[in-house]
């Protein structure tokens, strides 16, 4: 068959480890045997992000925002043990972190769903997406260790001199301390990511802090989400059908447990990182989740949400047969070209895509799945493939769907 041609680059971000062996798979047998793929290609791998100074990062985090679409393969933050295994010339910072800066990006991480993995959570229904500030708080911290009495202050100093100062606490003897900050920009920057995120998939916003405890800090960000909301998407919001919601986070979540799903939640950056988790695992599993990061002004770089899958690929260098999941990545791959088809009006491309996606879960309605799901299957006949024999069951069918 003729392949599918693309009219605009991606750009492709190579990645680590085991990931980086299924990264290849993919490519091999679901994407060039079906489109004449345009990449710009930077290699993320550890050892020449090593080489060249952490500029590669960079360097695609500047393309995506030339091209507005990227893929993204797993990577490794080093600690460390990773300093002394790869000799690296210095802990470099995590790329995610990195790219998120330069696109100034929102992640939103929703759960790949089939019927034969049902949801710890019985009233879920549909898939539940959450949207997590990606700067700031607690990940870009000052902390000190006291030992001894002491006051401790909070001070901010203006450049026209003005000073505002606020004790924090009086010490009789040890304790810490901790320092946090946000900027408007930046959570006018996630506002805006959430909303037009929730109109580009029409879903429900939901958004959580704790301004009744927090009333400047968790406040702000209300206040910036009500302001945005206002001026900018209630008209839109209300053409759609779509609600925008606020509450308190431990509000927010009695509501989803309770609730049947299908909605975007938004959070700050603990919350997400910590309830993006909980999500994936009451899900099904943490292999069957995306990650899109969205920029304020429509960049999008897809990815999948797990790591490099360091143990698989210590067994890979042995010799020995591995069953990784690869759904996350390939519906990476199928976010991207999805996403890329769509700003370039290339309708085969996006019919590719769905039947990518299509494919991969006719494999695993038909019980054939990695090890990590086939004890959470129910209602089917579940069979254990490695990772080589399940993409080559997704490729049969793509190649039916495909004609």
């Amino acid at each position: 068959m003729e392949k599918i041609k693309m009219t605009t680059p991606l750009v492709e971000m190579d990645g680590d480890e085991m990931t980086r062996i299924l990264w290849k798979m993919i490519k091999d047998e679901l994407i060039f045997p079906f489109v004449e793929l345009k990449a710009e290609y930077f290699d993320l791998g550890l050892p020449n992000r090593d080489k060249t100074a952490d500029q590669v990062t960079i360097d695609s985090a500047e393309a995506t925002k030339r091209h507005g679409v990227a893929v993204k393969c797993a990577t490794i933050t080093p600690n460390a043990q990773r300093m002394d295994e790869y000799k690296l010339h210095k802990m470099w910072k995590s790329p995610n972190g990195t790219i998120r800066s330069i696109l100034d990006g929102t992640v939103f991480r929703a759960p790949i769903t089939i019927p034969s993995i049902r949801p710890v959570v019985k009233t879920w229904e549909k898939p539940i997406t959450i949207a997590r500030h990606a700067y700031g708080d607690v990940y870009k911290n000052v902390e000190l260790q006291v030992e001894e009495p002491g006051v401790a202050k909070l001070v901010f100093e203006g450049r026209s001199g003005e000073r505002q100062e606020v004790e924090i606490h009086t010490f009789d003897g040890g304790g810490v301390i901790q320092g946090m900050h946000n900027t408007d920009r930046s959570i006018r920057s996630f506002a805006h990511s959430c909303f037009k995120f929730a109109v580009d998939t029409r879903q429900d916003l939901w958004f959580a802090t704790k301004d009744t405890i927090s009333k400047k800090y968790d406040a702000r960000f209300r206040e910036i989400f009500e302001e945005v909301y206002e001026s900018d998407y209630k008209e839109t919001f209300s053409r759609l059908g779509i609600e925008y919601f606020y509450t308190l986070i431990d509000d927010a979540v009695a509501r989803v447990i309770r609730s049947k799903g299908g909605f975007i939640w938004a959070c700050k950056n603990y919350d997400g990182d910590v309830m993006s988790d909980m999500l994936s695992t009451a899900f099904g599993s943490l292999a069957m989740m995306t990650s899109v990061l969205v920029s304020p002004d429509g960049k999008y770089e897809y990815e999948a949400a797990h790591g490099t899958v360091t143990r698989h690929y210590y067994k890979y260098l042995k010799g020995e047969e591995t069953s990784t999941n690869p759904m996350a990545t390939i519906f990476a791959w199928s976010g991207a070209l999805r996403k890329r088809g769509q700003l370039d009006g290339n309708e085969a491309l996006v019919q590719f895509s769905d039947r990518l996606e299509a494919a991969c879960l006719d494999t695993l309605n038909a019980g054939i799945a990695t090890k990590d799901l086939v004890g959470l299957m129910e209602g089917v006949e579940a069979k254990a493939v490695n990772s080589a024999d399940f993409i080559a069951e997704i490729r049969r069918r793509l190649e039916e769907k495909m004609g």
